[in-house]
């Protein structure tokens, strides 16, 4: 048995901030340390909102510094969103924030030429403004876009930069709804109907595959002694937390909680029927041939963005306060697009459970009241509604992500589903990242094998079901005003 330990660099981006991580991983030990955090600020410019990537470049290269000798890197981000670049290979102009405007009212003009029901059997992709799709056919007409001879998606963009190498990661790649999930490989024929032009695109890379060395430059930079090769990871950052959700079997659901909740389970197959699109669940790629089959919630944002409208805001004492509010005196649809653009949080709930004619909540324990119930609402929703579109029964929930730690939404989940929820690990993307790379470096097993370490390795908490599951179907019909 092979005992020796080694460490790898886990850069992992949310949309709010970046942390480089370092795992050690030995045949039955698995540790992880932060060593490097930064923030991930996107900047409002005349054009609209876009990515500070060069902060997030150099936040990269700080956290590389920190980690000290390692014997990889890699790097999984949010998904959809790119960099152009040039014949040169020069990057064309800061990447557009999934957030900014340029969609709106583009699905429409999509669905004229491949009708959302033809695009759903193709690409197994959930309906959202801001799919890479959308966003590239609002570019259509620019500058920018007529001058771009490559696309690269977040994380391949950082990876280039590392290495000098381009590629196109298959997990992140499947969110673009440019991907046939059945096939694993682009969605030629829906690429073409649209006129989008697919060699833009780097070739394909799976999770585990080389990325390349770090270049002279970036081993000068960041004090490191070369080479140190850079490995594909799973790099849309909810396939690296689903690879550490540390379930055993198949009947187990899963919530990736942070800005966004992620919820669904892990299919061998998608589901591209006509009833799973009318309930918007996706199909995206996961690692060893795994379908992610899931629908985005809007998550923690709510309560970030409320946070944020309040200013200093000691977070455990405002959940403490939300826990002795009446259970579901008001909710609203977590899922909803109306909170997708930030501001006005706080009044945005309040208009919503205003016009639903429920009570309205006016502090700020009320209001993070309404967004936890809300969101254990909505995560027992698609809880439920996997695993009828899938006829996949389960028997678990794993929550893991940043919303671990928010124990009150953990309880208020298990609640609301019916089910144990097991909790753990928060880091779960990061730890992921760092065991595919330890897997392509021949020091962690197969899939199952895999979270067979993190449930020795990693603390997990479990929260069972109190009461029964009445009063949240009823929330659940008043929601959808029955």
């Amino acid at each position: 048995m092979n005992t020796a330990v080694k460490s790898y660099a886990a850069v992992d981006l949310g949309a709010s901030s970046g942390r480089v991580m370092v795992g050690r991983v030995g045949s039955d030990s698995l540790e992880l340390n932060e060593v490097h955090r930064f923030p991930n600020r996107p900047v409002r410019v005349p054009e609209g909102l876009r990515w500070d990537v060069l902060g997030l470049y150099a936040g990269v290269l700080d956290g590389l510094r920190a980690a000290g000798r390692v014997d990889s890197v890699g790097i999984d981000s949010w998904a959809v969103d790119y960099g152009l670049l040039d014949a040169d290979g020069a990057l064309l102009g800061n990447p557009v924030h999934y957030r900014d405007s340029r969609t709106e009212g583009v699905a429409e003009k999509v669905w004229a030429t491949v009708p959302a029901e033809e695009l759903y059997a193709a690409t197994g992709l959930q309906y959202a403004p801001f799919n890479t799709l959308y966003q590239l056919t609002a570019a259509r007409s620019t500058a920018r876009l007529a001058q771009a001879r490559r696309l690269l998606l977040m994380p391949d963009l950082l990876t280039y930069w590392l290495t000098g190498e381009q590629g196109t990661e298959l997990t992140n790649a499947s969110t673009t709804q440019l991907i046939d999930p059945r096939t694993r490989d682009w969605a030629y024929g829906v690429a073409e109907r649209l006129g989008i032009d697919l060699g833009l695109f780097a070739p394909l890379r799976q999770p585990g595959d080389p990325a390349g060395v770090l270049r002279p430059e970036v081993l000068e930079e960041t004090g490191l002694t070369g080479p140190v090769p850079v490995t594909a990871v799973g790099s849309h950052d909810t396939a690296s937390a689903v690879a550490a959700v540390p379930a055993s079997g198949e009947r187990f659901a899963y919530i990736c909680t942070g800005t966004w909740s992620l919820a669904g389970l892990e299919l061998g197959a998608p589901v591209l029927t006509e009833e799973s699109r009318a309930a918007n669940f996706t199909n995206e790629l996961g690692l060893d041939g795994t379908v992610r089959y899931l629908r985005n919630i809007m998550g923690l944002w709510l309560l970030q963005e409320c946070v944020r409208a309040w200013g200093e805001t000691d977070l455990g004492a405002l959940l403490l306060e939300a826990s002795k509010v009446p259970a579901l005196r008001s909710v609203v649809d977590a899922g909803d697009a109306a909170f997708l653009a930030p501001g006005r949080m706080p009044e945005r709930i309040a208009e919503a459970c205003r016009a639903s004619g429920q009570p309205v909540p006016e502090s700020p324990a009320e209001v993070t009241r309404c967004i936890l119930d809300s969101l254990a609402l909505a995560h027992r929703e698609a809880v439920q509604d996997a695993q009828r579109l899938a006829g996949h029964p389960v028997d678990v929930v794993h929550v893991v992500g940043g919303g671990t730690r928010n124990a009150l939404l953990c309880q208020l989940t298990a609640d609301a589903c019916g089910l144990p929820v097991v909790a753990g690990p928060t880091e779960a993307a990061a730890l992921g990242n760092v065991l595919v790379q330890a897997r392509a470096h021949g020091l962690a097993g197969d899939l199952a094998g895999m979270r067979r370490l993190l449930v020795r390795t990693q603390p997990l908490t479990r929260y069972e079901p109190r009461g029964g599951t009445e009063r949240w179907h009823a929330a659940q019909n008043r929601l959808a005003g029955d």
